[in-house]
C-alpha cells in the first residue's frame, strides 16, 4: 500500500525557516562554547546544546497548537497536526537528553553520584523546582499521546490533559534564562528568547481564545434542526447571524462544541457539507463515536460554539480545468460542498462516491440534483451482494478518465480508502501536487 505523501509547495519555506531558527540556536551555543576537554565537559556541553534545541523545538510545538490561519489554511490542518506530533517527540527526546547529560556532566565534575547531584541541582539552582514539575508534565503528556495509549483514551480526556502543555512550557521556561550559559550576561540572546516565546504566546492567546470568542459573540449560533440522511448519518443545520462573513469555503471544517448535556466538554472537527449561507451552516456526520452519535439527539435551539474555519482542501488548490473528486463514507461531506461550488464546465467535473451499499450513499439525492444542474458526472461504487469490495485501481481510473493525468483530484475518506486511491492515482500518472487530500483524524 502506497502511503499518502505530504504536500510540499507551502510547507517547504516554513520548514526551511524552522531549520534556520535551529541553526541560529546552534550558532548561539557554538559562540559560547570554549574548547571542550574531558568527559565532564563533553557531557555538560552536550547537555547545554540539547537543552537549547529542546527549548526552541518546544516553542514550535506550542506554535503548531495556535491554529494560525496561515498554517491551517495554506498548509492544512492535518499536516500541521502531524508536525505538532513529530515536533513534540523531538522536543521530549531533547529535553530528556538535556536532563540526563547535564546531571551526568555535573556529577562527573563534582565526583558525586547521580542521585546526589540531581538533588543539588534541583534544590540549589534557580527556578529548577518549577522546571522539574514542568518536565514531568511534558513526559506524562508525551506518554499519553503515544499511539497505543491515545487510542485507548477518550478523546475529551486526552484533549484536556494535552492542554497542560501550556502550563508545562511556562514552568520550564524560566530556568532557561536563569541558568543557561548562553543567556546569562547576554542581553541580545535573552531578548531574542523572550521575543520567540512572547510571539508564540501572543499567537496562542489571539487565535485560541480571542478570535473564537469574537466569532461566537458576533454570530451567536444555535442548532436549527437535525435531519437524518442515511443509516447512522445526520445533518445538523446551524443558524446564526451573518454567517457568510465568517469567510468559510467549501471543503473546510470547524471544530464544533454543542452546549448540550453530555456534549459541552467535547470539541470535534466536522466539515461543512454545503456552501455557507447568510444565516445557515450545515454539517453532515456519521455516528462513529460517542460525540458523533449524540448529534442525532440535539434539540433545536441548542447553543453552538465553533472555531474555524480550518483546512486547505478548497478551490484554491485547483490548478487544472478538469477535476475528479473521490469520496468514501463520511468523506462525502466536504466533497459534496466542493461538487456544488467548484468552477468548471459540466463534464469536466467527475465525482466517484464509494460506500458499502446504496443505502449508505448519504446526500445522494442532492448530489444527483447538483450533477443534473451542472452537467457533471456522478458515479458510485458499492459492495456486491456477496460483500465483495470494488477496488479503485489505476486501470479502472484510466478507463473512467483516459486523460486522468490532466486532472486535479480531491480525495476524502477513511484512511484505507484514501491510501489505496492515492496509490492508484499516482500509478495512473496524476502528479502528487495535484492530489488534494486532508485527513480529519486530528
Amino acid at each position: 500500500m502506497r502511503r499518502i505523501q505530504p504536500r510540499r509547495s507551502h510547507a517547504v519555506p516554513l520548514i526551511l525557516l524552522s531549520l534556520a531558527g535551529a541553526a541560529a540556536v546552534l550558532s548561539l551555543w557554538w559562540q559560547n562554547t570554549p574548547n571542550v576537554d574531558g568527559t565532564a565537559q563533553w557531557l555538560t556541553h552536550a547537555g547545554r546544546l540539547s537543552g537549547l534545541l529542546g527549548g526552541y523545538v518546544l516553542a514550535l510545538v506550542v506554535l503548531q497548537m495556535a491554529r494560525v490561519p496561515a498554517l491551517e489554511r495554506r498548509v492544512g490542518s492535518d499536516r500541521v497536526a502531524r508536525w505538532h506530533a513529530l515536533s513534540g517527540r523531538y522536543a521530549l527526546c531533547l529535553i530528556v537528553a538535556h536532563v540526563g547529560l547535564i546531571i551526568a556532566g555535573y556529577a562527573e565534575q563534582a565526583g558525586t553520584g547521580l542521585v546526589d547531584q540531581s538533588v543539588t541541582v534541583v534544590m540549589d539552582y534557580p527556578d529548577m523546582i518549577k522546571a522539574v514539575v514542568g518536565t514531568a508534565m511534558l513526559v506524562v503528556i508525551g506518554l499519553i499521546s503515544a499511539g497505543m495509549v491515545r487510542r485507548r483514551m477518550p478523546y475529551e480526556v486526552w484533549y484536556y490533559l494535552h492542554l497542560f502543555t501550556y502550563l508545562a512550557v511556562f514552568l520550564t521556561f524560566w530556568h532557561q534564562l536563569a541558568t543557561g550559559a548562553e543567556f546569562v550576561g547576554n542581553k541580545t540572546a535573552e531578548t531574542a528568547w523572550y521575543a520567540l516565546y512572547g510571539t508564540v504566546t501572543a499567537l496562542v492567546v489571539w487565535y485560541r481564545l480571542l478570535v473564537p470568542l469574537r466569532l461566537n459573540l458576533r454570530h451567536r449560533m444555535r442548532v436549527e434542526a437535525v435531519v437524518p440522511e442515511a443509516p447512522g448519518v445526520v445533518s445538523v443545520l446551524i443558524k446564526g447571524r451573518k454567517l457568510h462573513r465568517i469567510g468559510a469555503q467549501a471543503g473546510q471544517f470547524f471544530r464544533w462544541r454543542f452546549l448540550a448535556p453530555g456534549m459541552r466538554w467535547g470539541s470535534h472537527p466536522y466539515s461543512l457539507s454545503a456552501p455557507p449561507r447568510p444565516e445557515l451552516l450545515r454539517i453532515t456526520v456519521k455516528a462513529v463515536g460517542g460525540h458523533s452519535t449524540g448529534l442525532a439527539s440535539l434539540e433545536p435551539g441548542t447553543r453552538v460554539w465553533a472555531e474555524g474555519p480550518y483546512g486547505a482542501m478548497t478551490a484554491a488548490r485547483r490548478s487544472r480545468g478538469k477535476v475528479l473528486m473521490i469520496a468514501g463514507g463520511a468523506g462525502i461531506t466536504p466533497i459534496r460542498a466542493l461538487f456544488e461550488t467548484l468552477p468548471g464546465k459540466g463534464s469536466d467535473l467527475t465525482l466517484l462516491y464509494r460506500a458499502r451499499s446504496v443505502e449508505d450513499l448519504a446526500l445522494w439525492n442532492e448530489l444527483k440534483q447538483i450533477a443534473t444542474e451542472r452537467g457533471a458526472r456522478l458515479l458510485y461504487a458499492v459492495n456486491g451482494p456477496d460483500g465483495a469490495r470494488p477496488e479503485i485501481t489505476a486501470e479502472r481510473l484510466g478507463h473512467l478518465l483516459p486523460d486522468i493525468e490532466d486532472h486535479d483530484v480531491y480525495l476524502c475518506g477513511p484512511p484505507g480508502l484514501a491510501e489505496h486511491a492515492y496509490g492508484a492515482l499516482r500509478e495512473a500518472g496524476v502528479p502528487d501536487r495535484r492530489i488534494h487530500h486532508e485527513s480529519f483524524e486530528l
